[in-house]
């Protein structure tokens, strides 16, 4: 792995709960995503690679239970899923990750909470929330592949521990260390996941080097920018 691969020893130190992927595949499929060659079909299909990758490390403390089995030999002993998982993907960017993460997780319930940055201010806004009256998972899984302000995944993580929710993880496939620390600071007991730390923010919020606008490119509508 080249230098420029390497996760800073100082982003692991200052924020502890970061967990960057360091996975040959991972960082194979950023490159692509990277790539401002990559057409919308494409952007998808990787998308959904990449998020079922990091899924699958965001998940790797799920409790199970015993549970026994009869193979075509004998009984055995195995194990089962014992945390109830819920998927928030953030409107709309967001939703190109659940199919992915359905595949790695089929039980597990999608509830859908919609947020938009206003460009003046780059506040998260609130427009949409379809959770139900009181928590029904137990554990929380917020995806969105950008983390950028961090003001739309603080504002859901304030959203579901209001509902409820004890066990929330962050998913993103790219995250800005300005983003990572507002998180951090707001909510300290929730890990974010991601297959890359980027450098910086630039002038209108926008993630350095980054991909351009996630939602953009993955259903091929404005710039990719």
């Amino acid at each position: 792995m080249s230098k420029s691969m390497a996760v800073p020893p100082s982003a692991t130190s200052a924020w502890p709960t970061l967990h960057i992927s360091q996975h040959p595949a991972v960082l194979h499929k950023l490159a692509v995503l990277r790539d401002i060659h990559t057409e919308p079909k494409k952007f998808r299909e990787v998308v959904r690679e990449l998020s079922w990758l990091l899924g699958y490390e965001a998940l790797a403390d799920a409790r199970i239970r015993p549970l026994t089995v009869r193979t075509p030999i004998e009984e055995t002993q195995a194990a089962e899923l014992a945390d109830r998982i819920g998927l928030v993907p953030i409107l709309r960017a967001g939703l190109g990750m659940v199919d992915a993460m359905l595949e790695l997780m089929p039980t597990a319930q999608v509830w859908h909470l919609g947020l938009f940055r206003d460009e003046r201010t780059l506040r998260p806004v609130e427009y949409y929330n379809r959770l139900p009256d009181s928590a029904t998972v137990d554990v929380c899984l917020i995806l969105d592949p950008m983390l950028a302000t961090g003001g739309s995944a603080t504002a859901a993580i304030e959203v579901l521990k209001r509902w409820g929710a004890v066990r929330i993880k962050l998913v993103n496939l790219i995250a800005a260390p300005e983003g990572v620390d507002a998180v951090t600071r707001a909510h300290p007991d929730v890990p974010i996941h991601c297959a890359a730390l980027d450098r910086q923010l630039n002038e209108r919020g926008y993630i350095m080097p980054g991909l351009g606008d996630a939602g953009d490119r993955q259903f091929g509508t404005g710039k990719t920018g």
